[in-house]
């Protein structure tokens, strides 16, 4: 009897599980492009980054959803100021995506739960799940772009997008030194053995503005990403300045910065959107980012 039972059970999770494939299969074919923005080091800015290009995306008039991997350290929530709770869709399994925008849509893990301060004790099987169902299980619109957030390194969250969303481009996002650098490296490669087209790469955290001479101060180094950029063979396709405000703004859930069309953050941003939209367009960009 417990044989057949297991056989039983064995079939159905089969079936569940082929169910689920047809589900992303049709998902994906209502999205036209999505780009990982990754790093192999944490605490480069990935997820400033991520936010940044989805909302100055949305703000070219794209339909844009915003998927926030990162399942043990979400941030895309508090960057974006969303504070609700995911609410059930049309069907008993499905969920709808929270708005930021009328024409951009958001997932995260912690959109799920009540407590944001909640630890996700996960192991990678579990987490490879719950992504799958962050696209099957959610009523996303049809989208221009889905930008995906994802945790440093190399691990199960990356592994998997790469496994689910065969079309999937990366965004690497660096800081200037050689510590991150040695580890956006192994995302490189991490890329070319799964078989994952490579955007470019962005240098957050180029040189910090002195508030009273005006001096650039090298906090990180300088010209690490355009140089392994090079070395690579990979477009650089901006250079982001260490700003304070950024990180203010980032604490208070405020993006207004990208209201600013004179703001440089805005600038770099409106700039980064060009050479990505042309970049799926035409599959290269003129020349490489100017270090700022």
């Amino acid at each position: 009897m417990a044989f057949g039972k297991n056989s039983a059970d064995q079939a159905k999770r089969k079936m569940a599980h082929e169910e689920q494939k047809k589900q992303i299969r049709e998902r994906l074919r209502h999205i036209k492009h999505k780009i990982l923005v990754m790093s192999g080091k944490g605490g480069v800015g990935k997820s400033s980054v991520a936010a940044y290009l989805a909302v100055s995306l949305a703000k070219r008039n794209y339909a844009v959803g915003l998927m926030d991997v990162d399942l043990h350290g979400p941030s895309i929530p508090r960057i974006l100021g969303l504070t609700g709770v995911i609410q059930p869709g049309k069907n008993s399994k499905a969920i709808f995506p929270l708005k930021y925008l009328s024409n951009m849509e958001v997932v995260s893990i912690a959109t799920l739960v009540k407590d944001r301060d909640a630890a996700m004790i996960w192991r990678g099987p579990l987490k490879g799940g719950v992504i799958r169902q962050f696209i099957a299980d959610v009523e996303w619109n049809d989208l221009d772009y889905m930008i995906i957030d994802s945790p440093p390194g190399t691990g199960d969250e990356p592994l998997t997008v790469a496994q689910t969303i065969p079309d999937a481009k990366a965004l690497i996002v660096t800081t200037p030194q050689e510590l991150s650098l040695a580890d956006v490296r192994k995302s490189i490669n991490f890329c070319r053995q799964v078989h994952m087209e490579i955007l470019g790469m962005v240098e957050n955290m180029s040189g910090l503005q002195c508030p009273y001479c005006g001096k650039i101060i090298d906090v990180f180094k300088r010209h690490g990403g355009r140089l392994t950029a090079e070395n690579e063979g990979l477009p650089l396709l901006a250079t982001l300045p260490l700003i304070p405000e950024v990180v203010n703004k980032g604490d208070s859930g405020d993006m207004s910065l990208l209201d600013n069309c004179d703001h440089p953050v805005t600038q770099v941003f409106n700039t980064l959107v060009d050479k990505i939209v042309m970049l799926n367009a035409h599959g290269k960009v003129p020349i490489i980012e100017s270090a700022v």
